[in-house]
């Protein structure tokens, strides 16, 4: 069997919108996390990037800078985000996960993989370990690129 580029472009393009939308309903049900999509995207983000910039937040999660700079207000509001000053540029801010931020994001990690793993319990194991070989395959591909979509 041959597949083109295009073809699993098409394929990756078709089925991961499905997967973020039960992963959004997901996250709309757990109430006790209240936490949005892209607030734990955000959380993610400057777990994985701490000392990251609004700038690149913004540009991960796909907000305007100014809806950023709000819900960033909002999160540092919760204690889940602090703002710093960058050491060496005053006028540029840092942002880093709290403590009680790190908590919230794993818990959040925890409750989206424990339904994940219910919705793929009904695989058999052979599908689920093609679906991790799949997953490790674009990790290796994307990890490498910067937030500008450039290796």
């Amino acid at each position: 069997m041959s597949i083109s580029p295009k073809e699993t472009a098409h394929e990756v393009l078709e089925v991961v919108p499905l997967v973020m939308r039960t992963f959004r309903t997901q996250m709309r049900s757990s109430r006790s996390l209240n936490l949005s999509v892209p607030q734990f995207r955000t959380l993610g983000f400057v777990h994985r990037h701490p000392g990251t910039s609004l700038s690149d937040v913004a540009e991960h999660v796909g907000l305007t800078l100014p809806s950023m700079c709000k819900m960033i207000d909002g999160l540092v509001e919760r204690k889940l985000v602090k703002r710093r000053s960058h050491p060496s540029d005053r006028r540029r801010i840092t942002l880093d996960l709290t403590g009680k931020g790190g908590a919230v994001l794993r818990s959040a990690r925890e409750s989206a993989q424990e339904s994940l793993a219910e919705r793929l319990s009904v695989l058999h194991e052979d599908d689920r370990v093609a679906i991790v070989h799949a997953m490790q395959i674009l990790h290796r591909l994307f990890v490498h690129t910067d937030l500008r979509g450039q290796s």
